[in-house]
């Protein structure tokens, strides 16, 4: 028996996000295969390991198995598992709604793809989004599931043609795990492009995709008449018998992590880390290694060759999968490896630690820091090495990965010294590569004592900075850092292999002085005598611009621009303030510095309005205009625009 059938509607954006995903990839259709199997294994290894924590659960575990049940005849394919299934919410939840997050950038990613017919990267964001299972509709206009969880009574029926809406109905009478009927489209229909529902073709996926998977899968073999007719010995029971024994496992089941490297092709290594990411295209690299004596373990690891769509959101896909002893304990352990490589893929299989180890436990486990060492040190290695032996490679590593790595900068103090040395940088010295600070070093000026850089939004900005200037011509190379984290790991390390990190646009600039420690001193005569120039405008300025400014100067870090505004040396930059303000965090007030160029025609003719006459007007709408202009400059706020906007344009007007 069975309840009513209730027919619910799919939302506006999952109905178009479906259709995309339907006719998204053309060239490869064989992945919906490829996901069942890996949803229904994933289904076997959790019912295992909850029969293991619950010995009350009631749940067959004598023989699991995925089978694949094509009927050429019917035209339908079905997976099925007796694993952990699901209960009537979890098939609306997982089942019923489409990527429960992050919808609206999947759908416009992937209509981004189709319009450009660009296949490969249809299939990845499939698989970034993790609505594999709906690939079934690029192959089948129909698609049934029953299922019924472990432990539970009754079953759930989920129905779609994947159009507007879907079924479910509640059943008394569901098997344990989950069953997937695809109705297959036509044979003759321009979609159809293989015969999923013909046994050779089913056997050959297998062996090329899921070959690894750790539980049999399994299709019955077509026997003959001859072997119908020896099967049956009259009495019928014989032919019943031979009929159950009549099927094939089409895969090995071999371990992939515990072979030894030498025993796994490229391809295999390629088509593991597409069942542990879902991801469909190729690893960056790949990382195999074990542990063996007192504590031992096998890990095969690997860095994708582009971040996740998730990587930067709160909630997204992180850690690796962790076995103990061949058994499935978790899919995402964030235990064993830190935030900032949440990127990479892959399994660890530990020989001593509990089956029933939690969550919790984890994060105080010896044995588990111990790993987290060893694997962190591993994966820094192998990102180092490519940095010298495939510079190509290891520059795509940084581009996709460089600011998630910077994170550990602020978190791993044990390897800073170690992501310092692989980290890259935008830098002056060449507008297309960056550069390593050891590189950097390397290129530093006779005398220079400083590492110099400059944070900012953008690596434009930065290069039009007035802050630059001086840096540029006089052949200082200048590090341009615009990752929204490079603002807070400069203000906490200071330097690297003994040399200092110093912001140019913080603090006091001496360039000659870094230079030539002695100095000139007929140059040290001349800047003596244009301070005392100076000094009552300077003053006069400081007066005027109070409320703004704590402090006016002039600069030796400007050649071509009449002002900038700079911070104290431990002052919080602009960019800081703005990203603790966006968190919520609010700041009091900070008061910056702005430092004149003495020999621009603005700043000199300033100062002689400013020695004839005090009180002329004219002189604080100036400061006001030099000071708004050096604010926008660096890509500042102004407190008031308008007000900018009006005395810029009676300025302009009285000068034509």
């Amino acid at each position: 028996m069975s309840s009513r059938v209730e027919t619910h509607e799919f939302q506006a954006e999952s109905r178009q996000l479906l259709r995309l995903v339907v006719h998204s990839i053309y060239s490869n259709k064989d992945i919906f295969l490829r996901e069942l199997i890996s949803n229904a294994s994933d289904a076997l290894d959790k019912l295992r390991l909850e029969s293991l924590r619950d010995s009350e659960l009631g749940a067959d575990t004598s023989d699991l198995h995925i089978s694949l049940e094509p009927d050429a005849e019917a035209r339908t394919l079905t997976v099925r598992d007796n694993g952990i299934g699901m209960s009537r919410d979890e098939v609306r939840g997982l089942i019923g709604t489409i990527a429960k997050s992050g919808t609206a950038e999947f759908a416009r990613k992937l209509k981004e793809a189709n319009e450009n017919k660009d296949a490969a990267a249809s299939a990845d964001l499939i698989g970034s989004f993790g609505v594999g299972f709906y690939s079934s509709f690029m192959v089948a206009d129909k698609v049934t599931l029953v299922t019924r969880r472990a432990g539970e009574q009754q079953g759930t029926r989920w129905e779609s043609t994947g159009e507007g809406t879907y079924e479910l109905e509640t059943l008394d009478d569901a098997p344990q795990g989950t069953s997937v009927t695809l109705h297959l489209k036509p044979e003759d229909t321009e979609d159809s492009l293989f015969d999923y529902a013909d046994r050779g073709r089913l056997r050959q996926i297998v062996r090329r995709h899921s070959d690894f998977i750790p539980w049999p899968v399994r299709t019955a073999v077509e026997r003959t008449e001859t072997e119908d007719d020896a099967a049956d010995d009259g009495t019928g029971e014989g032919e019943a018998e031979g009929a159950a024994d009549a099927y094939e496992t089409l895969n090995s089941m071999k371990a992939l992590w515990a072979r030894s490297q030498g025993d796994v092709s490229e391809e295999e290594y390629k088509e593991f880390y597409r069942h542990v990411s879902h991801d469909w295209m190729d690893p960056l690299e790949t990382v195999h290694t074990r542990a063996e004596g007192t504590f031992e373990y096998q890990a095969v690891l690997f860095i994708p060759s582009h971040a996740p769509l998730d990587l930067y959101q709160q909630g997204g896909r992180r850690g690796v999968h962790l076995y103990v002893r061949r058994v499935f304990i978790m899919d995402d352990c964030t235990s064993l490896l830190p935030d900032y490589l949440r990127f990479v893929k892959g399994v660890v299989d530990a020989q001593d630690l509990s089956l029933n180890v939690s969550r919790e436990a984890l994060q105080q486990d010896r044995q588990i820091q111990l790993m987290h060492r060893r694997l962190v040190k591993k994966i820094l290695s192998t990102v180092k090495s490519l940095r010298t032996k495939d510079p190509e490679r290891y520059r795509t590593f940084w581009q996709e990965f460089g600011p998630a790595v910077k994170e550990g900068l602020l978190s791993d103090q044990d390897n800073r010294e170690t992501l310092l040395d692989l980290a890259s940088f935008a830098s002056t010295h060449d507008p297309k590569e960056q550069t390593g600070l050891r590189d950097y070093k390397s290129r530093m000026k006779d005398g220079q004592e400083h590492i110099y850089f400059l944070t900012g939004e953008s690596r434009t900005r930065l290069e039009n900075s007035p802050h630059i200037e001086a840096f540029q011509a006089k052949g200082y190379e200048v590090l341009l850092l615009t990752d929204a984290v490079d603002e807070v790991w400069v203000e906490q390390i200071r330097e690297f292999d003994g040399t200092p990190l110093q912001s140019i646009a913080k603090g006091q600039v001496d360039l000659d002085g870094d230079a030539d420690a002695e100095g000139d001193e007929a140059e040290r005569a001349e800047e003596q005598r244009r301070d005392e120039e100076f000094a009552p405008l300077l003053e006069w300025l400081g007066g005027t611009l109070g409320e703004d400014v704590k402090e006016v100067r002039l600069s030796s870090r400007l050649t071509t621009s009449p002002a900038c505004i700079v911070g104290d040396a431990h002052d919080v930059t602009p960019n800081l303030e703005k990203m603790y303000r966006a968190m919520g965090q609010e700041l009091p007030p900070i008061k910056r510095i702005l430092e004149l160029n003495p020999d621009h025609p603005l700043t000199t003719g300033l100062r002689a309005a400013h020695a004839a006459d005090q009180e002329d007007p004219a002189l604080a709408e100036t400061a006001e205009l030099i000071h708004g202009m050096a604010l926008l400059a660096e890509g500042g706020e102004l407190a008031d625009p308008a007000r900018f906007s009006r005395l810029l344009a009676t300025r302009l007007a009285a000068g034509l």
